[in-house]
Order: structure tokens, then sequence, then C-alpha cells
């Protein structure tokens, strides 16, 4: 191993080795040809049995903090939103509601499948919307990329502007969304949170060539 030495106290986000020869223990990830550290610690080395193969893993002096990690679906609540990307604090990572927020940032040309070119960010999200994304794998040490592309990605819950507090919309579009109390219609990119067993003549997926509508929004 000829970047960090066992022993030395890492963080997360630190490039530990290359993966060829080793694999990744607790607390450590590979990505695009090395091992990373996901946690703060100190680096452990371990052979296995057959000798082929030395596991690296990072042991903590406390329970070990969970952190997003590429793959996983988190829930976050957008800050800012521009003409490039949107900034959001990462809240829950799957069922895990985490001790600490974590930064994320949804690029332009991540938040949509289709017409990448043309989306306007803030027709897709507002700061204070509750939304789903998927971490991509990402070398930064400051924030965590992510991508809202899938149909079951996007915003989750959302408050149109002057609404009562309190009172969410609801998806009357895989598109658009509405205030139940003062019926203004807003632009988001709804998450598809719905029931498999939804009438299709309520909120319809496909249009009359078959294509499905989520993908086109």
């Amino acid at each position: 191993m000829s970047e960090s030495p066992v022993g030395e106290i890492c963080i997360p986000g630190m490039r530990l080795s290359p993966s060829q020869g080793y694999l990744c223990g607790q607390g450590t990830y590979e990505l695009k040809g090395y091992i990373y550290a996901a946690l703060c610690g100190i680096l452990k080395v371990e052979e296995d049995s057959n000798a082929k193969f030395t596991k690296l893993s990072i042991e903590t002096f406390v329970t070990p903090t969970i952190l997003p990690k590429a793959g996983d679906i988190v829930t976050a609540k957008v800050t800012v939103v521009n003409s490039r990307q949107v900034h959001c604090a990462i809240l829950c990572t799957g069922p895990t509601i985490l001790t600490q927020s974590y930064r994320g940032i949804v690029k332009k040309e991540d938040i949509q499948f289709k017409h990448k070119d043309s989306i306007d960010p803030y027709k897709c999200f507002r700061p204070g919307d509750i939304i789903l994304a998927k971490v991509l794998p990402s070398t930064e040490l400051h924030w965590y990329h992510l991508s809202t592309e899938d149909n079951e990605l996007g915003v989750a819950i959302a408050t149109a502007e002057g609404s009562p507090q309190g009172v969410t919309m609801i998806p009357i579009s895989w598109s658009e969304m509405q205030c139940p109390k003062t019926l203004v219609k807003e632009p988001r990119k709804v998450a598809k949170l719905v029931p498999e067993n939804i009438n299709d003549a309520l909120l319809p997926m496909h249009d009359t060539n078959g294509e499905n509508l989520l993908r086109s929004t």
C-alpha cells in the first residue's frame, strides 16, 4: 500500500490506496480504482485467510456515524435554487435520520431523464421543498452529488407561495402540484409516490403511444 500508512488518522473522503489487491472493510468504499475512507478514525489492515487480498477498514473511537454513500436514496430539504443547480441539506439516508445534515447538490443535467438542456431548475424545485434523491459517485469532500432523474425521485412535500402554514400541495400531474386551499398551482419535478394500483385515468403514466409520461416531463 503506497498512499496511507497503517495507523494514520483518516477523515471521510481521504484516498487510502489503489483498490487492486485490496478489499473494502468497515468505514471504507471503492471509487474509480481507489479505496477511500467513509469515516473518521484509524486505518487498519487485515490479511484474509488465503492471503490473496488485504482488507482496509477504519476503526473509530465512537459508534460509527452513518454517512450517505453512492447509490443511497436520501431525503433532503431544498435550500437554494439557481439556473445551474439545486442546493439542499441531506436529512435522512434510507429510513435512517442522520445525526447532522450534509450538503447536497443536484446539477441541472441530473434533474430529469429527458430535455436536460432546456430544464429550468426553478420549475422543478423551490426552497423549502422536501425531495428524494439518489447519491451519485463523487470525489468531492464538502458536498454530495445527487440525482432526481428516476421516476421515484423528486419533490415529495412542497408548500405553495402564499398558502396557509402547514398546508402542503398535492400532485395533479408529474410536473405540477396544487394547494388544496388556495388552488394555486406550481410546477415541480414530482416524485412517483403513488400506490401501484392507482387509477391511470386520474394520473396517467402513459400517453396514447404508450410512452412513459414520467420519462418525458
